[in-house]
């Protein structure tokens, strides 16, 4: 029987971040009844500039709070009659992880736990009306080799981060509520995504930013790593399908059936740039890559199997990488507004951490 997102307010955690606020946008715009909690921390990821637009609206509120804090998810849950959780918050860079792991293990274990228990209690007894959706990565999956089948959901895990690690710790979590409470959990392993509101540390908004402000582009090692490429919008009706119509206690891996190496990436971030915004001196952005050592334990390869999504739920991505990739563009070019909101102190502490020893 389908889920119904109508019948009672949405919990979205993390909310205020790049996927969270895209997937209440898509919400809104598919669901005219649906009402939106969205409960958010506000760390450096997340921002009020994401939702300003949602404000406006009477179905949709804000809650600043940690999933951390068991007292008020439990309020939350109780004052609402929550019946949906779908949980976006999570620490999820790998180069902080790298550099700062306990932030990792606070949220993305410790955090999804609380979560889970405090829906364990509040739904007691009327599990059939309820839904827990976890959001979570392919790195949990490990690394594959040039040859090597893509990640399907019986693949083992093998994370090879902290970051990674504490997301498979937090599946597992997810996975024993359901096996030993019954709780309606659902988890969603998705691809790398792209697009709208992303926080330009990860590689194409970084890209995309110091290419404009005529920074260099660092490119991790030889920028022979592959991923695969999933558009921020596509990603979010992926989520909506399993919400609606995924079994509970199940795993539905998404992506973007686009693998592509890193400096293909770069390479065509700059082509596009080259076209819709050329440089005022002349000459192409690709003249600011620059290789930078690689970091540590970068996994080589990622890649996605779809097809269980695509079989159980109809589901496919509806932009190639190419469509994708110049809204992302554009939408940054016509945003200058955001983008400077976010050009803090903090984020140039963090840029010049990560990058000027490499």
């Amino acid at each position: 029987m389908d889920h119904s997102l109508t019948n009672h307010p949405i919990l979205v955690t993390g909310g205020a971040g790049f996927i969270g606020c895209n997937f209440i946008r898509c919400l809104f715009a598919h669901c005219p009844a649906v009402s939106v909690i969205n409960l958010d921390a506000l760390t450096y990821a997340g921002s009020l500039n994401n939702v300003k637009d949602l404000e406006l609206q009477d179905r949709y509120r804000f809650l600043h709070g940690d999933i951390g804090d068991a007292a008020l998810v439990k309020q939350t849950l109780a004052e609402h009659d929550v019946r949906t959780i779908v949980n976006f918050a999570a620490e999820s860079h790998v180069d902080r992880s790298i550099t700062g792991p306990a932030a990792f293990i606070q949220t993305n274990i410790i955090g999804t736990f609380t979560l889970l228990d405090a829906a364990r209690q509040a739904w007691a007894g009327k599990e059939d009306s309820c839904r827990f959706l976890h959001v979570s990565t392919d790195e949990v999956y490990g690394t594959l080799g040039p040859e090597d089948p893509a990640f399907a959901e019986t693949t083992p895990y093998a994370p090879n981060s902290p970051y990674a690690a504490s997301k498979a710790a937090s599946d597992h979590l997810v996975r024993a509520y359901h096996h030993t409470y019954g709780l309606p959990t659902l988890t969603t392993n998705c691809s790398n995504n792209y697009g709208p509101y992303q926080y330009p540390e990860k590689l194409i908004p970084l890209m995309i930013l110091n290419a404009l402000t005529g920074k260099p582009l660092p490119v991790y090692g030889d920028g022979l790593q592959v991923r695969d490429w999933l558009y921020v919008e596509d990603h979010c009706a992926a989520i909506e399908a399993v919400l609606t119509r995924g079994r509970p206690g199940e795993t539905y891996n998404v992506g973007g059936r686009t693998e592509k190496k890193n400096i293909e990436i770069v390479h065509l971030i700059c082509e596009e740039l080259d076209r819709l915004h050329p440089k005022s001196g002349g000459g192409s952005y690709r003249e600011q890559i620059t290789f930078v050592k690689d970091r540590p334990g970068h996994d080589r390869r990622y890649a996605i199997n779809a097809d269980k999504i695509q079989a159980e739920l109809s589901w496919t991505p509806r932009e190639s990488f190419e469509t994708g990739i110049r809204k992302t563009i554009r939408w940054f070019l016509d945003h200058q507004d955001w983008v400077n909101s976010l050009m803090s102190e903090k984020y140039a502490e963090w840029i010049t951490l990560n990058y000027a020893q490499r």
